[in-house]
């Protein structure tokens, strides 16, 4: 009696571990310095001094943190992925990439409307989120 999607199907625990792993790879690479990173820190006001007071501070609990939502995102992915039928890796990237439209790029748009964030940075962190979604869609679809 394990877990089970929307439709009753069970919800595949190695299919949300690799997501979330996937998840935390991504953007690890993506806000590297050689990627996105040295743009990211310019757009958010952080200098080198910060970055050094927050590896300081321990990176260790913001990973694990990261990767737990990360885990959780799969977790509800998985979910929504059996309620929308796919069960192939384009069926799942599709199901993601409605989600990110209809509920990340939608409301992380108030940091441009009302926290004066740049909407460079918008673009940079959907990216983001859009890329990462959409392989935990493919994984998650291909392993139904």
């Amino acid at each position: 009696m394990g877990v089970h999607n929307v439709l009753g199907n069970p919800v595949n625990y190695w299919a949300i571990l690799v997501s979330g792993v996937a998840a935390v790879v991504i953007g690890a690479v993506w806000y590297s310095p050689g990627v996105f990173g040295k743009a990211w820190m310019q757009l958010v006001g952080f200098k080198k001094e910060d970055m050094k007071k927050a590896k300081q501070e321990g990176m260790a609990g913001k990973y694990l943190t990261g990767f737990i939502g990360a885990l959780v995102m799969a977790f509800i992915l998985a979910h929504f992925i059996g309620f929308a039928g796919a069960s192939s890796a384009v069926g799942g990237a599709i199901a993601a990439f409605w989600l990110w439209l209809g509920f990340i790029a939608t409301t992380t748009l108030g940091s441009v409307l009302w926290e004066r964030k740049p909407l460079t940075l918008y673009f940079l962190n959907n990216a983001y989120n859009l890329l990462s979604l959409l392989v935990m869609g493919v994984i998650l679809g291909a392993w139904v």
